[in-house]
């Protein structure tokens, strides 16, 4: 079942191909301030509508991904790797998705600031 959102003022819509079983709360310095959720999957199995024309990129640390967001509106819609080879996965953040289409979300905790491991 495809489960689809968009930013807030909708010029940027994404497209995964299946509920997430779970979504990461990340503490790293760049995750903690944008307060994003995050949902994984392959490369090439989300869809994003809008994306480059209405989206900016952010890209910093050891320089592997994109940080990506709606230039009207702001939101953070998701990340990709700078090398998009097969195989490799990205993140969604499912705060643009309808939390009824959400469902109840297992949350996990990532310490991205430190450990880099799930803290649960």
């Amino acid at each position: 079942m495809m489960l689809a959102g968009t930013c807030h003022c909708g010029a940027v819509r994404i497209e995964v191909p299946t509920r997430p079983a779970a979504a990461t709360v990340c503490n790293c310095s760049l995750c903690r301030r944008l307060g994003v959720l995050w949902a994984y999957y392959d490369v090439g199995a989300v869809r994003i509508v809008g994306h480059p024309e209405h989206t900016d990129g952010y890209i910093w640390g050891d320089r592997t991904l994109r940080t990506v967001r709606c230039r009207h509106c702001g939101c953070i819609t998701h990340w990709e790797p700078l090398d998009a080879r097969p195989g490799r996965h990205m993140a969604v953040n499912v705060r643009n998705f309808d939390p009824d289409a959400l469902g109840d979300l297992r949350l996990r905790r990532f310490d991205g600031a430190a450990s880099w491991k799930y803290l649960d």
